[in-house]
């Protein structure tokens, strides 16, 4: 694809979010009030994933190993 393919795509997939989230209705300081707000929300919610996810897996991972019998070098 060549750049300006690209360029028309990414210009199109922000029209879509802004018809979808109402954003091309709103004043400009409005509008960048909800990007900051909707990009905090986003973040934090791959962070939260970063940080808890492993654990969770990891647990998951020593109590099915235990139910079944199989002891590995992870669950000490």
């Amino acid at each position: 694809m060549d750049f300006k393919r690209v360029k028309d795509y990414f210009s199109w997939l922000y029209y879509q979010y802004q018809i979808i989230s109402c954003c091309a209705v709103l004043e400009p300081w409005e509008r960048s009030m909800f990007n900051t707000i909707l990009l905090t929300i986003f973040a934090m919610v791959v962070y939260t994933a970063y940080v808890f996810i492993p654990i969770h897996i990891r647990l998951a991972w020593e109590f099915f190993s235990k139910m079944c019998g199989y002891h590995s070098a992870i669950s000490n």
